[in-house]
């Protein structure tokens, strides 16, 4: 199953975030966040936050476990830019961008909780494969259950001449 996550109208550069995003790309969720923790960049407190964030979601409204899930994409795009003025020589101006980014991203449990369910769809199925083994016998008005019983085979030991 697959999360999503976005913080959007994030005060800083792409390029800055994407120095970031490119390092904890692909890996579980417990390292990212302890590799985001001893970074000195200040794009890593926004990521980790962005993580921490997907997490919550994954654990409180899907019931996935945190261990489970990794990165399975994480994205810097820009967002829109603040331009503001600055005075230059002979009274002319030059701008100033002041740049913001929207980082998404999408955690995954490598599909996990679709294998539990198709356990459990198998453990249906052979719970049912049980009940078809005790057959009913009708006699009369009264119901009865007989069970079948499967022949066990010993393995008999030959002698080798």
């Amino acid at each position: 199953m697959e999360i999503k996550a976005f913080a959007r109208n994030v005060r800083m550069s792409p390029r800055k975030v994407r120095l970031v995003t490119n390092l904890v790309k692909g890996m579980p969720v417990g390292l990212a966040i302890e590799q985001l923790l001893f970074l000195k960049k200040d794009a890593a407190v926004v990521v980790r936050k962005l993580i921490e964030s997907a997490v919550a979601n994954a654990v409180h409204n899907a019931k996935l476990d945190k261990n489970d899930l990794f990165i399975k994409t994480l994205t810097s795009d820009g967002g829109p830019t603040l331009k503001r003025w600055r005075a230059r020589a002979r009274g002319s101006a030059a701008t100033i961008r002041k740049r913001t980014a929207h980082v998404a991203i999408v955690l995954s449990d490598g599909g996990k909780s679709e294998q539990k369910k198709l356990e459990n769809k198998k453990d249906k199925k052979v719970e049912e494969k049980k009940e078809e083994g005790v057959k009913k016998v009708e006699s009369g008005k009264e119901v009865k259950k007989a069970k079948v019983v499967k022949a066990k085979t010993i393995p008999v030991k030959e002698k080798i001449v």
